[in-house]
This record gives structure tokens, sequence and C-alpha cells, in this order.
């Protein structure tokens, strides 16, 4: 007597199976399945059945589950055997006809009653119908016939289950009515408070995540659950603190705690937190970048760059798919150009082959302008030219970039061409217009200026830099007095804060005789940031306002930060004064 082959599924199985798989590991699906082989039913293949197997399943391959569904019934009927019972349900739920695949595995259960798989797989069905009553039995049993020690595993799985019922209401009042024998456990609490959590009623579920933590005061799910569903969210980080004090050891609680004050921006005491995770465990990829981002942002560069530099030395050790670290190298360059180490700058760059074509081309754009920092500008062109982008943002960046260190390489006249040549091709990027403006200013080319800070303006309304350069240009020039006030004063309320813009306003209102007012905005301009051509603005006018002292000293500070400037230079000579 030959025993049935399994048949193979013809198409992805969908939902109940896929449930069972949730809940189930491979141990335990070996050992089901080396259980249901040993009661297996003995079988002559005859060659009619052979036949009624495989035209159901080719049957079922072009299309068509009914006939087959039916010829696989009968036949696990006729045969006693299970698996074909099963096959038939996969059928019925591959077109989502769960009526039919509820009847199959009924019939599945009947013929094997103690496969753990078939009453997962009868209980995922009744819950994804609807069928409340008959999975609360079921469920109610496997709480009660789970040993202590999987008990909260059996729970869990529960709700796992009861989690796809379409009446959410009713499967929560279920859930509710299941776990009432336990809510002595620490899990039924804490899945009763995440339960209610979910549908909203906050204050039952900090009642319920309290209880748990009442009842297993060291515990880190229950201290985190509190921490997910309290109702006062501002009391979280003083009790995760509090329960950290008592539990130095909490690791979870520790991190979170941390991420609350990252949230908080008490980022001093962040980094002091995830100091402790790293010394725990010295190579945890999460913390050392954790602690990479809190040091740039606390401006400690070479604390930034030392723990990022380690986190590429573990990942390249442990290569893990889910993290790519383009993002650390693209920072780690970034800190190296800051403390001026241009080689280490594009070593890192070099590193970058990720497999997201933005962030490629983004580090290929970089690595050119690196490359023209460097003095090699034919070289950063050439990077630029082997790029293809496919869209036209991207396409319209690389004439940007390319603009920009022609200009900064005093290439004015080609920077000009090939920013001229490029809005001609994307006459809709408000980006490269306004660089196109502000290079054909340089040359003297105010009307082609204008009239690209114009267009700006209609494409992009709320640029506030396009605003602010027509408008300083203006002062600059001293022409159209009261347009270049009214643009830069429409550019500060976009922008409030912005120190570039008030020292626009400033400079057009010393433009108009307005020292006093001019005085005081480019003060104000000045502490907010101490950029040498805000300096220099503020110098000329001390300067005529009888401040001579004063302004000499800024007109110094000026050139220390930028002895090549051109504001500088010219202010100088307009005031006819040697420093």
């Amino acid at each position: 007597m030959a025993q049935l082959p399994q048949p193979e599924p013809a198409r992805p199985v969908q939902e109940a199976p896929a449930a069972v798989a949730d809940e189930t590991d491979a141990a335990d699906v070996s050992d089901d399945e080396a259980a249901d082989e040993e009661n297996l039913p003995k079988v002559a293949l005859s060659s009619d059945l052979l036949y009624q197997l495989l035209k159901a399943e080719f049957d079922f391959r072009e299309g068509n589950w009914k006939e087959p569904y039916a010829a696989l019934i009968e036949a696990s009927k006729q045969t006693r055997d299970p698996r074909l019972a099963r096959r038939a349900a996969e059928m019925a739920l591959s077109v989502n006809e769960h009526p039919s695949a509820m009847a199959a595995v009924g019939t599945w259960r009947e013929l094997s009653p103690d496969s753990d798989e078939a009453a997962r797989a009868y209980l995922g069905l009744a819950v994804l119908t609807d069928k409340l009553a008959e999975a609360e039995g079921i469920l109610r049993q496997r709480l009660a016939d789970a040993p202590i020690t999987e008990r909260g595993a059996t729970m869990f799985q529960a709700r796992q289950f009861i989690g796809r019922a379409k009446d959410k209401a009713a499967a929560a009042a279920m859930f509710e009515r299941l776990l009432a024998p336990y809510r002595h456990m620490v899990e039924a609490r804490i899945l009763l408070a995440q339960s209610a959590f979910g549908r909203g009623d906050k204050v039952q579920a900090e009642a319920e995540a309290r209880a748990a933590l009442a009842l297993k005061p060291d515990s880190e799910i229950a201290v985190l659950t509190l921490a997910q569903v309290a109702v006062d969210q501002g009391s979280v980080e003083a009790m995760l603190a509090k329960f950290i004090a008592a539990n130095p050891k909490a690791r979870e609680v520790r991190a979170a705690h941390a991420r609350i004050l990252v949230d908080q921006k008490q980022y001093e005491k962040a980094r002091d937190s995830f100091e402790v995770l790293l010394k725990d465990q010295p190579e945890d990829l999460g913390t050392l970048y954790a602690l990479g981002i809190l040091s740039m942002q606390l401006d400690d560069p070479e604390s930034a760059e030392e723990y990022l530099s380690h986190f590429t030395e573990v990942l390249a050790k442990s290569p893990d798919d889910e993290r790519d670290p383009s993002r650390v190298l693209l920072m780690l360059s970034q800190l190296a150009e800051q403390r001026g180490d241009l080689p280490a700058a594009l070593k890192w760059i070099g590193k970058i082959d990720s497999e997201d074509p933005a962030l490629y081309f983004g580090a290929q754009v970089k690595r050119a302008q690196l490359m023209a920092k460097q003095g090699e500008l034919a070289g950063a062109r050439k990077v630029l030219a082997g790029l293809s982008p496919s869209e036209a943002t991207q396409q319209a960046q690389v004439v940007l970039t390319e603009g920009q260190i022609l200009r900064d390489a005093g290439q004015g006249q080609a920077a000009y061409l090939v920013l001229e040549d490029g809005a001609r091709k994307f006459p809709k990027n408000p980006d490269l217009l306004y660089d196109f403006a502000l290079q054909a200013e340089k040359l003297g080319r105010v009307d082609v200026m204008e009239k690209a800070l114009r267009e700006v303006m209609v494409l992009a309304p709320d640029n506030h830099h396009a605003y602010n350069a027509l408008g300083y240009s203006l002062a600059e020039r001293n022409v159209r007095l009261a347009e270049a006030l009214a643009l830069i004063d429409k550019a500060l309320k976009m922008a409030p804060e912005d120190p570039f813009i008030m020292d626009s306003l400033g400079w057009v209102h010393y433009r108009m005789g307005k020292l006093d007012a001019a005085e005081a905005l480019l003060r104000k301009a000045y502490a907010l940031r101490k950029d040498a051509e805000i300096a220099v603005h503020l110098g000329e006018v001390l300067w005529r306002k009888g401040a001579q002292e004063e302004a000499r000293k800024l007109l110094r500070e000026a050139r220390a930060k930028d002895p090549k400037s051109d504001t500088l230079r010219n202010t100088l000579a307009r005031l006819q004064l040697k420093l």
C-alpha cells in the first residue's frame, strides 16, 4: 500500500495559512507534521485516484477552483487522507472563498482530530469569517490547556488571531472575556492595556498597564507599555528615569528613555544614556549611530567621527542587509570636509555604492564638488558628465553643480554660459533660475538677473530668497529704493529670523538715509550671524554715524573672516579708508 504524496500548492496560500505561519515556529511545524505522518492512512494509489488528483491540480492551474475543490474533498473522504482536505482549503482560500475553505478545514479536522495545524487553521478562518462564538470556545480551551509557562505566549497568539476579526468591537469584548480569568498575570494585563489603547480607551489602557507594573515592578515590558499608553505623556520621562534608577540594567527602558530625551532636545543627557548602553554592547550599531548623530547635534565633530567610523567598521565585519552605510559615509565625508581634510572626505564618499539611486546620485554630485575644491576642476566636470539621471530635477542639479564649481574656480563667464544653457533647458526650475540670476548680476547683466528672479517669484511665490536678492540688488545699486524696501520687507515676513534678509533691510534703510533704523537691523542681524558682509554693512553705517572706532573694529573682523571680500574692498574704497 503506497502513501499519497502531499500535493504542492499551485498558487500562494492566503490568510488562514498565513495566520498559522505567524503563530508557529519551524520546530512546531516539523513536530506537527511528523505526528500527522505517523497517523496518515495507507491508501493504494490506483490509476483512477492518481488521475483524479492530477486532473484537479491541472484544472486549478487553469483558473478553475470549484471542480478541483470538490474532487479533493471527495477524495479526502474516500481515502481518509487529511492532506487532501487541507489542499482543498488552500484552493478555496486562493480565491477568497472563505465559507468553502472553512468547510474544507472542518473536514481536515475530522480526518486529523489531533492536528494542531488544522485546529489553528480552523480558528483563523472562524475569526476571519466573524464566527466569533466558535473562535471564543476554541481559544478559551487553548488557554486553559496551555502549560503555565506557555500561557502568556498563548494569550499573545489569541490576540493575533482576534486582531483579524472584522467586527473590532466584538473582538475586543471577546478578548476581555478570554483574559478575565488570568488578570493575575502580567502578560494578561499588558495585552489588555494594548487592546484598550488600540481601540482608543486611554484611561483603561493606563489602568491595565499600571496593574501590570504593580504585579511585577521590575518588568521592562510593563513600564514600556505604561510609557506608551500614559494619558499624561509629560510624565513619561521622569517615570522611566525612576525605573532606570531602580533597575540600572534595564537596557530597553534606558534606550526608550534616551529617545524621549532626544525628542525633548536634551541632547547631552541623551548622549550620556546612549554611552551607558554602548559600554554594555560596544558594537551595537543602533547605539553607535545614535551617538554619532547626537555628537553632530552637540557640535562635537571629533566624537561624531569616532562613533560613525566605528559604525562602519562593525558593519563591515558583520554585514546587515537591512542597514545601508551610505548615509553614515556621507556624514563622515561631511565631517572630514568640515575639518579641511578633503582627501579623507573623498575617501568616505568614494565608498558609497548604494542601491538607492537618489542617494548614489547625491554622493556623486558631492564627490564632484570635493574634487573641484581640491583643484581637480576637469575631473569634477568629468564626474558630472558621467551622470545620466532620468529625472529632470536631477538633470538640473547637475547643471547647478557645474555652474557652482566653475564660479568658485573663478570662471565666471563659463559658469554663466552653463547656467544660461540650463535655464533654457529647464525653464521651470526655480533653483536653477535663481543661481543663473545671481551669476548674471556678478557679470553686470542686471536686466537678465531681474527677469530671472521675477520668473522665480512666479514659479515659487514663497521663495523669500528671490525677493531678498532682487531687493538687495536694487539697494546696492541705490535705485528704486521704495520697491527694494517692499521686496525685502515681503521676504522678511516669510522668514522673520533670517539674518541675511535683516541685513538687506538694514542696507536699504541706510541707502534711504535712515541710519538709526539701519543700525538697529544690522546689529540684530550680526548678533544672529557673525557674517563678514553683515559686519561690513554695519561698519559703514557706524562710520557714517561717527562711531569710527567701532566701525574699524567691525571692518577688521570682516577682513579676518573673508580677506577676499568684494563687499569689503568696495566699502573701503568708498569710505577712502585704510585698516
